[in-house]
């Protein structure tokens, strides 16, 4: 078994920073100085960041965050882990912390939804008149989500008001709407904008996710699959007591919780694939992604034309005899 002597974490905090270029930058410096790898974002309301590091390294790092009194209430999520999870160190500013783009800024510190512990969260679920909701996008929710939750048919999180909107009726009567996201912070603005569309009975999983499935009284129950992370490790498991795999093969269907993107950089899709199809379709999602010139997993397996074409001829009979 590998040594977890290394840790990622994840957080975020909704507080004023009134310069958030010059703050990137030292901040990038700090991180760099540590040795830390990861993202941060930065806005004039807030830091929300994933990194990962040694134990030391990431102990540093929090006791550095909470020595800012701006900072110093931040709750991380710690996730023990064999070696980094990111390639490289970045801290960008940013005009929003969470991409929605609405006509008027919401601020968790004025206005948000109930946040439910993951007690009450799971008390909640099995409750008929509730509804939940999962905010993510879709490529997180066909790896893994709640038990009964609705998938909303979004590329990105910025498209979620809208779809709420065409979909009103879906939540009229219920007693309680459930939303949930990987850390907690996209339900930290969204139930906020729900409120102010007068979605009034609008509740929120405490610590998102992650949190959920390290409460040792719930142990992530009704949770299905994986969850997607944001971060080399792309997937992590939720439910302690029961693994159901949720995922299908991009290219056959079958079950499957392995993600992995297109090797044409100009499509870079996330797809769900196992292994051996990776190899046989060249991890490109289509005919083209496996025959462009810039197909990554051709150069990484450093294969010769000669073998790149034998290898398209024969998916190509392959596909002819199904």
């Amino acid at each position: 078994m590998e040594e977890m002597n290394y840790q990622v974490l994840l957080y975020y905090n909704f507080v004023t920073i009134e310069d958030p270029e010059q703050f990137s930058e030292d901040h990038l410096a700090a991180c760099k100085e540590i040795g830390l790898k990861g993202r941060v974002l930065v806005a004039a309301n807030g830091i929300n960041g994933t990194v990962s590091g040694t134990v030391e390294q990431t102990e540093a790092y929090m006791e550095m965050m909470r020595a800012d009194a701006r900072f110093k209430d931040t709750f991380f999520k710690i996730d023990p882990h064999h070696e980094h999870a990111f390639k490289k160190m970045h801290v960008r500013p940013r005009e929003e912390l969470v991409t929605l783009r609405l006509d008027e800024e919401v601020d968790p510190n004025e206005i948000t939804g109930e946040y439910l512990s993951p007690e009450q969260w799971l008390e909640a679920m099995q409750d008929e008149d509730t509804i939940i909701l999962d905010t993510r996008n879709e490529y997180e929710y066909d790896v893994g989500h709640f038990r009964g939750a609705i998938r909303p048919d979004i590329d990105t999180f910025r498209e979620l008001p809208e779809w709420v909107e065409e979909n009103r009726d879906i939540f009229e009567g219920k007693k309680k709407i459930l939303t949930y996201c990987t850390g907690g912070i996209r339900c930290e603005i969204f139930t906020g904008w729900m409120k102010k569309e007068g979605f009034d009975n609008v509740a929120q999983l405490e610590g998102g996710i992650v949190t959920y499935g390290k409460d040792p009284e719930v142990k992530g129950e009704l949770w299905d699959g994986m969850c997607y992370v944001f971060d080399n490790r792309l997937t992590v498991p939720i439910n302690q007591n029961e693994h159901v795999v949720i995922g299908r093969d991009y290219f056959d269907n079958e079950p499957c919780e392995r993600y992995v993107n297109c090797a044409n950089p100009e499509c870079n899709k996330q797809i769900i694939c196992s292994e051996e199809n990776e190899h046989k379709y060249l991890r490109g999602c289509t005919d083209a992604c496996r025959r462009t010139e810039r197909n990554l997993y051709v150069k990484e397996q450093k294969l010769t034309k000669e073998a790149w074409d034998e290898r398209l001829e024969a998916l190509e009979k392959d596909t002819m005899h199904a």
